[in-house]
């Protein structure tokens, strides 16, 4: 039996960048004799449209028996209709729930070909490497209660928990340590302990895991302080943890200074080191069928794949190595383009990669 990889294209441009990161998936597992095994499934509007629920069983299931999970992107204005509880982002949360991916990596690299890119000035990002590792099953997106209700006065009020138990911090803080011991070793917790009393249990769990691990240098940062440092001096951070949706926005932010969100991969980990890998970028409805979209991303999420599931680092830097190549030559989707440069479609960028990754 190989190892079964659940491919779960998505909504708008999610099945033109999946088509290819299979492509290279395809190219690399050849190369490498991984044994894969692909399957599958939809999840999203797709699957709305196909059986009514963002998340099948039958896909949920997939999930559960595959190896690792491969994923477009979910979402767009044509289910912005259906109930709130049938959203396709709601799949998208469940199946992070139902899997118990706490952990999402998120590094934020800026190749040096992209340096002009970032629209920040070259020497504030060049050399950039940031891993925002953010807490992704609880938090603001899970807390209970939550809701909109009638107030006795007849106004509207919408209400949201932000909870975090000290199970729930101390295990994405393992995993944060963890990963700064094998970077530059310093890990900047980012909460809000001056306001929410949430993050200074947050804030005092944190702590508690640093003490398993003396070798790592650990900083406290206020998000809102993190946003400004992260647009001043970036340069600064190497690993950053935080929680649930100080996470997303943070990492949405660090994106734009690697030139592109279209160049961000991810990661989401369980407890046994199994995932979701996707984009961090969305479903972008405006360019879907138009062979704009940057498919570099989706690809670098193989690598990420091949890195911490798969457990082969060489087939991932084989592949990122690919991705380095060919910004080399100069090819660039619309997103990272500039003068000078070849525009080249989703699908010229795919193959050039794949191309590359056979070389």
């Amino acid at each position: 039996m190989g190892k079964k990889i659940l491919v779960l294209p998505g909504d708008y441009i999610g099945p033109e960048i999946m088509a290819e990161a299979v492509k290279v998936l395809e190219v690399v597992d050849d190369r490498f004799r991984l044994g894969l095994e692909l399957e599958y499934g939809l999840l999203g509007g797709a699957a709305i449209d196909a059986h009514g629920v963002p998340l099948p069983e039958e896909t949920l299931a997939s999930a559960r028996e595959a190896e690792a999970i491969l994923l477009g992107a979910v979402g767009g204005p044509k289910w912005d209709h259906v109930e709130r509880h049938l959203r396709p982002e709601r799949g998208l949360l469940a199946i992070r729930s139902e899997l118990q991916l706490f952990g999402n990596l998120r590094p934020a690299i800026l190749y040096p070909q992209l340096a002009e890119a970032s629209s920040l000035k070259p020497e504030l990002v060049a050399g950039l490497d940031i891993l925002i590792v953010r807490e992704l099953t609880g938090g603001i997106y899970f807390g209970e209660p939550r809701g909109i209700r009638t107030l006795e006065n007849g106004e509207r009020e919408g209400y949201n928990t932000y909870r975090y138990s000290e199970s729930e911090v101390r295990r994405i803080a393992h995993l944060a340590f963890s990963l700064a011991q094998k970077r530059d070793r310093r890990l900047c917790s980012v909460d809000k302990a001056n306001v929410l009393e949430a993050t200074v249990l947050w804030r005092e769990v944190v702590e508690e895991v640093a003490a398993e691990y003396p070798d790592v240098e650990l900083s406290h940062m206020y998000v809102d302080n993190a946003a400004m440092q992260l647009v001043r001096a970036p340069k600064q951070f190497d690993v950053i943890v935080t929680g649930n949706m100080f996470g997303d926005i943070l990492s949405d932010a660090a994106a734009m200074l690697t030139g592109s969100i279209g160049m961000l991969p991810s990661a989401s980990l369980d407890q046994a080191g199994r995932g979701m890998y996707e984009p961090c970028h969305g479903s972008a409805p405006d360019i879907a069928g138009e062979g704009k979209a940057n498919p570099l991303a989706t690809i670098l999420s193989v690598a990420m794949m091949l890195r911490y599931t798969l457990g082969n680092a060489d087939a991932a830097v084989a592949v990122e190595a690919a991705v380095s190549a060919v910004l080399d030559q100069g090819l660039r989707t619309p997103d990272i383009y500039s003068d000078g440069q070849q525009r080249v479609s989703t699908t010229e960028m795919g193959a050039a990669v794949a191309a590359a990754l056979q070389e």
